[in-house]
């Protein structure tokens, strides 16, 4: 039995190695749309419930045997929630599935072979003494319990485990606007929705929005939508980016570029054909720079709030910055934030698929652990070449955080130098009193619905 362990061992770090790299980069066929977070930490436990059974080999004991018949209980939970709900199903793939499954079966041979090793022992003794050696050396019972302490904390991991996907299957439920449609190959889906019905007018554009760090629905959306319900525009589409909102995770590596081909994909599927001004914030800007050099034809202006200019790529490409995402997305399983969020301070799971607590999931963290990988190699050679591509005469217009510009003067000269992109500056203007969301203030909202609507004249003229 300890050949096996050995052997099952061996298989399981295998297997931990290969989803670690995968982590980083995606092998074919073998890419989950959900972060893959998952499918490593039940690895982990089953590759740590193996060296534990190893190392306490031969000090079998009924509280490892309860403590193991508990684990595989719940792990069988889990892999009965993956497999019910279609969205988790779906996002885990064959990868999480089989690994939940890995870890049940190993908790199931481990309560097994303590079993066998105490039968083993007692006959043993039996033989040579004639009489089962019920008392232990102080040796044994630390041993013993440090072999139910270890057991216990793997039992609570997967306690929260279970916990982590209720609440994920809770979140399944939640219907997104618009559609989601799959592209780069059918291996994952985006999500995309439009307001406003489309005119006759084919000059008329359409606002082609892009969030800032977190989901569009829950930073630039809401603004847009209420200039659209007064009538400053007439129709505008937003969607989520991988890992973002009700969109899957893409393969890794993932840069700007690959995202805004995507966003034409989504686009072309749902038969959106534009003209298009693209509006963006923040690190979105990089996104909708990238659309923009990509589709010169349809792209009649573009519109940033407070964007990031290129030069920031280094700070978003920081090691330290990536073995935080990377150490937060391990973590991100036991659901330490998202279950007190929903039961201490009543987050919906509007705030966890799409509001504030978005950032708290796995899908969240493994797209921006993404973003940081590949941000000053793949993402800044993207950026490079579309300063080469003539973006043609599209207006542009730049609305800067006064905020910002006083908190750092080389800021202020990012932004002048973004309002430069094109040969036709509409306008640059700095909202004195505005932080980075610029739309949380008055005057932010004001200048902003000013300059747009100015910026759709001017691209219809």
């Amino acid at each position: 039995m300890r050949g096996v362990s050995l052997v099952a061992l061996a298989l399981s770090f295998i297997w931990w190695t290969f989803l670690l790299v995968s982590i980083f980069v995606s092998p074919p066929m073998i890419h989950p749309r959900g972060s893959g977070f998952f499918a490593f930490a039940y690895t982990t436990l089953a590759t740590g419930y193996l060296i534990f059974g190893l190392l306490f080999f031969a000090v079998p004991s009924k509280s490892m045997t309860i403590w193991a018949i508990t684990l595989a209980a719940l792990l069988l939970v889990d892999m009965f929630i993956i497999l019910a709900v279609p969205r988790i199903r779906l996002e885990e793939g064959w990868v999480g599935i089989a690994s939940v499954v890995w870890v049940a079966l190993i908790s199931i041979y481990q309560a097994l072979q303590n079993r066998a090793v105490a039968w083993g022992k007692r006959e043993e003794e039996e033989r040579l003494t004639g009489r089962e050696e019920t008392r232990r050396s102080l040796l044994e019972w630390s041993a013993v319990l440090a072999e139910t302490i270890l057991l216990a904390a793997m039992a609570i991991a997967a306690v929260m485990f279970t916990a982590t996907l209720i609440l994920r299957a809770f979140d399944a439920g939640l219907k997104p606007p618009g559609e989601r449609y799959s592209v780069h190959g059918n291996t994952y889906q985006v999500h995309l929705a439009c307001v406003g019905n489309k005119t006759a007018d084919d000059n008329a554009p359409t606002i082609l929005l892009e969030g800032g760090d977190g989901p569009v629905e829950h930073t630039l959306q809401p603004f847009i939508d209420d200039v659209y319900s007064r009538g400053g525009i007439d129709r505008y589409c937003y969607w989520d980016r991988p890992g973002f909102g009700w969109s899957d995770n893409a393969p890794s590596p993932h840069s700007a570029g690959m995202s805004a081909d995507v966003l034409a994909e989504a686009l072309a599927l749902a038969g959106e054909t534009g003209p298009w001004i693209v509006v963006s914030a923040g690190v979105g800007s990089l996104h909708s720079r990238l659309f923009a050099s990509r589709n010169l034809l349809e792209v009649r202006g573009i519109f940033m709030i407070d964007p990031l200019h290129e030069a920031y790529l280094g700070d978003i490409g920081r090691p330290g910055r990536g073995f935080l995402l990377w150490l937060r997305g391990i973590v991100s399983p036991l659901g330490l934030d998202r279950l007190a969020g929903a039961l201490l301070r009543g987050r919906s799971r509007q705030d966890r698929v799409m509001g504030r607590a978005a950032y708290q999931s796995g899908k969240y963290i493994k797209a921006k652990l993404q973003e940081s990988l590949v941000a000053v190699t793949m993402t800044a050679a993207e950026m490079q070449s579309s300063r080469h591509i003539e973006m043609g005469h599209a207006p542009v217009v730049v609305v800067s955080s006064g905020q910002e510009v006083r908190k750092n003067s080389q800021w202020e000269e990012r932004q002048e130098d973004l309002s430069h992109i094109t040969d036709n500056l509409l306008s640059w203007d700095i909202a004195d009193d505005a932080p980075h969301e610029v739309w949380n203030t008055g005057q932010g909202r004001e200048i902003l619905e000013r300059r747009l609507k100015e910026l759709v004249s001017k691209s219809q003229a």
